[in-house]
């Protein structure tokens, strides 16, 4: 229980949802007690609401998300302003205004149709139409949860999400090592779970689609924020891009690897010992080296598997020559591919220093 709670708290990850989260409520409060204590707006439930659809996980989504609020309520009162002209307050009104707002606030570029029939929906069953005042503070309460949840996200500590995207790729790397070493022991003792091991491929491979995601959202924290360490935190995320490109080739080559050998016509415990011992040696050696990002030792390995393969005399392996080239090529591959990841161990973005540096003099 305690590593768990130990772990959580020196995850990036957990800290930024936490941040996140405290700032939405934050923002909420905050344009709650704006609307009502300083602009003295009854029924100032539109703000938080506001506020809280405003909050992005970045800065630059942040200013996105406010700007399609404000586009999508100032729509919504339309909307409804244009239905309650036609047809009064009743249930034709009601569904007209809740479809047209869906239908505009689908529009590309806007994708905030829930807000603008939602809007549409209070506006008009409200009777705030009919009341001017009411429409107008509406419109002010709803101006305040976007300006407060811009600025909370602006000025609270503006996220950056490269420390989440490095935690993402360090998890990976290390369970591509896990399944290698678990493949290598499962084979020694005759007890091949092929099916298994395909499974754990496809799961890293959503985890690698995941660390995409995270990546493309480290690069939009990027945009718009005034941190000082944002450009030299976000050239360092770039670099994260081949390290997800090399994991990918390595699980789909663990993958095919493991297809060869479910589909090979004899079993793991039956192949001819010259090849069988050194290259599960290998298989494991391999993936203990990128659990523990021992590039040296993965060098040292990859050296070996070239040499096995020199020495193998192919002609006397009988049928199963065409398997045993094909676990040799997959092996080197998976190898290549993480030759670069081991060497980038461990991913992680620059740190701020503190007490900061004293500038160089000339000639120093």
């Amino acid at each position: 229980m305690f590593g768990w709670i130990s772990h959580r708290m020196r995850d990036p990850v957990s800290w930024s949802n936490v941040s996140q989260l405290a700032k939405t409520v934050m923002a909420a409060v905050v344009a709650w007690v704006l609307a009502v204590d300083v602009f003295h707006l009854s029924q100032a439930f539109m703000a938080p609401w506001a506020a809280l659809l405003t909050v992005q996980a970045t800065v630059f989504g942040t200013v996105r998300g406010g700007t399609q609020q404000a586009v999508a309520s100032v729509l919504g009162v339309l909307v409804a302003f244009g239905a309650w002209r036609l047809m009064g307050l009743n249930f034709a009104s009601l569904g007209v205004a809740v479809l047209a707002g869906l239908i505009i606030g689908s529009v590309r570029g806007l994708r905030a149709e829930t807000t603008t029939a939602a809007t549409a929906v209070v506006v008009l069953t409200t009777g705030y139409l009919s009341n001017g005042d009411m429409l107008v503070a509406r419109l002010e309460d709803t101006g305040i949860g976007i300006a407060v949840g811009l600025l909370v996200n602006l000025i609270v500590w503006p996220p950056l999400r490269d420390r989440g995207a490095a935690r993402q790729i360090d998890v990976i790397d290390d369970r591509v090592g896990e399944l290698l070493a678990d493949m290598a022991e499962q084979l020694c003792h005759g007890s091949a779970d092929v099916d298994g091991w395909i499974a754990r491929t496809d799961g890293l491979g959503h985890d690698v689609s995941r660390a995409w995601r995270v990546l493309e959202e480290a690069r939009e924290s990027g945009r718009l924020n005034p941190r000082r360490a944002t450009p030299g935190r976000m050239n360092a995320a770039e670099g994260f891009a081949p390290i997800l490109n090399h994991l990918d080739q390595a699980i789909a080559e663990t993958r095919s690897m493991a297809r060869t050998i479910r589909l090979a016509r004899v079993a793991p415990e039956q192949w001819d010992r010259r090849f069988r011992e050194p290259w599960l040696d290998l298989l494991r050696r391999c993936g203990t080296s990128v659990a523990a990002a021992d590039i040296g030792k993965l060098n040292a390995a990859r050296a070996e598997l070239a040499a096995l393969a020199d020495c193998l005399e192919f002609d006397e392996l009988g049928d199963l020559w065409m398997v045993y080239g094909a676990l040799l090529v997959n092996l080197r591959n998976v190898m290549d591919a993480l030759d670069a990841v081991v060497e980038a161990q461990p991913v992680q973005v620059p740190s701020p220093s503190w007490p900061p540096r004293p500038p160089r003099l000339p000639g120093a």
